[in-house]
């Protein structure tokens, strides 16, 4: 029997536990503006909400809306955002038809920018669930990630 899944709100703070199809999952935390921070933390268990957000961030990335409204990634708990949750890093923005032309977006704002200030940001640009999961398995299985790579800065 197919079942729909029950919706859910995505709120600020939330933590999400994301399956990653192998037995295992991670978790990752709602930030403002459709952004979230995956944890490194890798597990077959269940974790307390105080040991998963006490784990080092893989990475930021805005995600769809899908991910948690649909209940692919279920909400596990929720908890204040400390100073570096409300404050993630800055992404950069390269347009497709000037290569040489930047921008850094941070917090809702958008500026000019060098390439040189860009490198080592991720580029601003809205996740699907599945591509997420993928790069999640691919940094865990040591490998590069074809979504990654393909928003790197382009020469």
């Amino acid at each position: 029997m197919n079942r729909k899944r029950k919706s859910q709100k995505r709120v600020v703070g939330d933590v999400v536990r994301i399956a990653l199809g192998d037995g295992f999952h991670i978790y990752a935390r709602v930030l403002e503006e459709a952004l979230f921070a995956f944890y490194d933390c890798r597990v077959s268990d269940e974790l307390p909400i105080a040991q998963i957000i006490a784990s080092p961030i893989l990475f930021f990335v805005p995600v769809t809306r899908n991910a948690v409204e649909l209940g692919r990634w279920v909400v596990v708990g929720n908890a204040p955002l400390d100073s570096v949750l409300s404050n993630p890093p800055p992404r950069f923005i390269q347009d497709i038809q000037r290569k040489n032309s930047f921008s850094i977006y941070d917090k809702g704002q958008i500026r000019p920018a060098t390439k040189e200030e860009c490198i080592g940001l991720e580029c601003e640009a809205v996740w699907g669930d599945t591509h997420v999961e993928d790069r999640l398995r691919d940094h865990y299985a040591g490998r590069e990630n074809i979504w990654v790579e393909s928003l790197k800065i382009k020469e």
